[in-house]
């Protein structure tokens, strides 16, 4: 197991991971009950 990080460190790590979000932003995904309502769509055509 990994010993505890400094303040520093953890602040640099944040820093990193912020600075990667925002060069490689997530496209935004649909809510849960979008896709089972997308799902229950489709399979009702199938049927």
């Amino acid at each position: 197991m990994a010993g505890k990080l400094s303040k520093q460190e953890r602040k640099a790590l944040i820093a990193q991971a912020e600075k990667d979000r925002a060069e490689h932003p997530k496209k935004k995904t649909e809510s849960g009950f979008a896709t089972i309502d997308k799902d229950a769509e489709r399979l009702e055509n199938e049927n």
